[in-house]
């Protein structure tokens, strides 16, 4: 058997990457970070010592089903109609993401 995970896409998804340099470029951030973290100080100054990126996505619930070894060729169809039979697949969403795949004795 076959245990495969899937995610649903959707067209508002966001998957962005950002360099934390970016974000501190951006004076609301810096006045955000600022108000939490050193409230009533003057003079501060952000900076990062490596160029860290940062991933912006969409929290995606991961669904799972069981297949049998000979439909590995068809896991994304079979996910798909997993998805269906479920109604998982909403308005605004087209189709699945295949996560992992799992060889299960």
């Amino acid at each position: 058997m076959i245990k495969v995970s899937y995610t649903v896409m959707c067209k508002n998804d966001v998957n962005k990457e950002l360099n934390l340099s970016e974000v501190l470029s951006n004076e609301k951030v810096i006045k955000a970070i600022k108000s939490e973290f050193a409230k009533g100080l003057r003079n501060l100054v952000l900076s990062a010592k490596e160029n860290t990126e940062l991933f912006l996505k969409t929290q995606k619930e991961v669904y799972e089903f069981m297949a049998g070894k000979n439909d590995f060729a068809d896991l994304l169809g079979l996910a798909e109609e997993d998805a269906r039979k479920h109604k998982r697949i909403k308005k605004e969403c087209d189709g699945v993401e295949l996560v992992d795949i799992l060889t299960v004795d």
